[in-house]
């Protein structure tokens, strides 16, 4: 019986780790990339080295909110060549990664071209609804000073899958939340606390504008949104 918590402990550990790379952002985005967890009462370490360096930050995410998680100690380095901040190649990456999370576009058909801050779309959309939110989407990525959306609509209008992503995991789920408050210039993944239960989110925290507020509506696997976040100077109203 004396051995019973320790055995919990390694359990959880062992569950921690396995689980973290059967997660959807994990075997969709992070696979190829060299990445190690290890768990020890809890805690986790992530070590290794990526190529993108989203993926950083995304692998925390994702550790972050699997269940027994008590901390993350994020050790991951970034290999190759780093983009300057705010550079057209840096600003190319966020915007392809920020549409990658939202199911009503397609990140896959959507071809980003950069100069000078100003974002040029090209590629097919579904249909007109599909063209414009790809560019609102891009529009709102942090360093991006305009867009061009030069995209084109499909001879046969399809409706954008409703279904793409109801399967995906919780944590993936909460992680994909995250990194898109992180890449869009107008929100703020300090200000906002994200849990995910069955596909159901539950924010919290304060919002800039109601547009932040809806903003994680359309990232894959989201079935509803439970939104407690308050807009920002809205009690002095």
């Amino acid at each position: 019986m004396a051995s019973s918590g320790p055995l919990r402990a390694l359990e959880t550990d062992d569950r921690i780790e396995t689980s973290f790379k059967k997660t959807n952002v994990y075997k969709t985005y992070l696979k190829d990339e060299h990445i190690a967890i290890s768990s020890k009462d809890g805690a986790v370490t992530l070590s290794g080295g990526v190529y993108n360096e989203t993926h950083k930050p995304m692998a925390q995410a994702t550790a972050e909110a699997l269940p027994g998680v008590t901390s993350v100690d994020n050790r991951i380095e970034i290999k190759g060549d780093r983009p300057t901040a705010y550079s057209d190649t840096w600003i190319s990456m966020k915007v392809k990664t920020a549409l990658v999370f939202h199911r009503n576009v397609n990140a896959q058909k959507t071809e980003v071209y950069v100069k000078d801050g100003i974002v040029t779309l090209k590629g097919v959309a579904a249909n007109q609804a599909q063209k414009d939110l790809t560019a609102e989407f891009a529009k709102d990525v942090g360093g991006v000073k305009g867009v061009n959306n030069e995209m084109t609509v499909a001879a046969n209008p399809e409706t954008p899958s409703e279904t793409m992503g109801e399967n995906i995991d919780d944590a993936s789920i909460t992680a994909q939340v995250k990194m898109t408050l992180l890449l869009h210039g107008s929100t703020s993944v300090l200000r906002t606390k994200v849990e995910t239960n069955d596909g159901v989110v539950t924010l919290a925290g304060q919002a800039r504008n109601a547009a932040e507020k809806d903003l994680v509506t359309d990232i894959n696997g989201v079935k509803s949104v439970v939104n407690n976040m308050t807009i920002e100077g809205s009690e002095k109203e």
